[in-house]
């Protein structure tokens, strides 16, 4: 007990002092032991690299998972050494959802048809990105953590040491000054009187005071040696969160990629399907009721010979191809991405088609994969 309680007092004692060499400090009546340039520009450096890794980390959990509350659930499994529930992504649900209705539509007619291809590929999109924030989380959010959660911590432990140390650094250097001040006014002025003079009891405080000094200087010197390593180890972490970055762009370009080309499938399978309002049109017209001189017939537009269209004196326009396409049959033209061709519409033909030129080659291609200029 008697032990605990003058550590307490030596505790509270040794925080006094550096209270008071703080405030003095602040008060500009003390001097402070500066760092050297390097040193600063090491911590300053260190400070930048938390800043900006804390706000990166942050937004990219905001950016693999929006909903706050999904985000709280997942912190505190991980806290409490859990194992996160797997969830169904909203592209996922939205595909299932698209499935179910589409069986209670009938898949035998174009909108049921329409979408339970639009559902699977809502599934394959949602699993192509259960699988990239699954990689993300791991290549690139999980390093970050470590680094917040690790390394700076002992780099801020061993930096609030230094500061304790330096003040205690100074506080013995402004002790060695006034005792040093007091025993040169003693010795200019000496008390022959006292029994034992005054100025021998100085400079044995003198004394003690310069030892206590030598020993804070090494005990600052070491501590500052390891913090500066510490500090210089922020060159690899750049380089470690150099090589997570380059991960995880991978892991996007990856995803976005994937999802083109289940976008691209879903546009050629639907550019195939049988059009709901093209089966109406055909449906009305082919009523003999409503069949007029000069107008054309679905049979006619279903013969139609591309080679025989004449492209129109006004009307035509410049199309930009969006996506890859494969003609399904020798009335239609191929197309490749980027390319500019020519298109114009002909009497009778369904709105979801144009004619396309390009070169000596014609046919029909969707407008889907098209980008009509002015």
């Amino acid at each position: 007990m008697d032990f605990n309680v003058k550590k307490l007092a030596s505790g509270a004692g040794l925080f006094l002092t550096r209270a008071v060499q703080f405030t003095e400090e602040k008060l500009g009546q003390a001097e402070k032991t500066e760092l050297d340039a390097q040193f600063e520009n090491l911590m300053s450096r260190a400070d930048c690299t938390k800043h900006w890794t804390e706000k990166i980390y942050r937004q990219t959990e905001v950016l693999l998972q929006p909903n706050p509350s999904a985000r709280i659930e997942e912190f505190l499994f991980e806290k409490l050494d859990w194992k996160v529930p797997s969830r169904v992504t909203n592209a996922e649900l939205l595909g299932q959802y698209m499935q179910d209705a589409a069986k209670e539509f009938d898949l035998g007619t174009p909108y049921g048809n329409t979408l339970e291809k639009v559902g699977e590929c809502e599934k394959r999109l949602g699993e192509a990105e259960r699988e990239f924030l699954q990689t993300s989380a791991i290549s690139f959010l999980t390093p970050l953590r470590n680094f917040l959660e690790g390394d700076w911590r002992t780099i801020s432990k061993e930096r609030r040491l230094l500061e304790n140390l330096r003040l205690d650094l100074d506080a013995c250097k402004t002790r060695v000054k006034k005792a040093k001040v007091a025993e040169a006014k003693a010795a200019t002025a000496p008390d022959f009187q006292e029994t034992r003079p005054r100025n021998y009891v100085l400079s044995a405080s003198a004394s003690a005071a310069e030892h206590e000094l030598r020993i804070a200087q090494t005990e600052f010197d070491r501590q500052a040696e390891v913090t500066r390593l510490l500090l210089e180890g922020i060159s690899s972490t750049h380089v470690n969160h150099l090589r997570c970055l380059h991960e995880f762009v991978e892991a996007q370009a990856a995803y976005y990629k994937q999802c083109h080309l289940h976008m691209q499938e879903l546009q050629k399978e639907l550019g195939r399907l049988p059009n709901a309002f093209a089966l109406n049109s055909t449906n009305a017209i082919a009523t003999p009721s409503m069949v007029t001189e000069g107008s054309s017939s679905p049979v006619e537009t279903d013969t139609l010979k591309i080679e025989e269209v004449q492209a129109p004196a006004t009307g035509t326009r410049k199309a930009r191809v969006l996506y890859d396409y494969d003609a399904a049959d020798s009335s239609e033209l191929s197309l490749l991405a980027d390319e500019l061709i020519t298109v114009y519409t002909v009497p009778g033909m369904d709105s979801d088609w144009l004619i396309g030129e390009k070169g000596n080659h014609k046919g029909k291609v969707p407008v889907t994969y098209l980008e009509l200029l002015s």
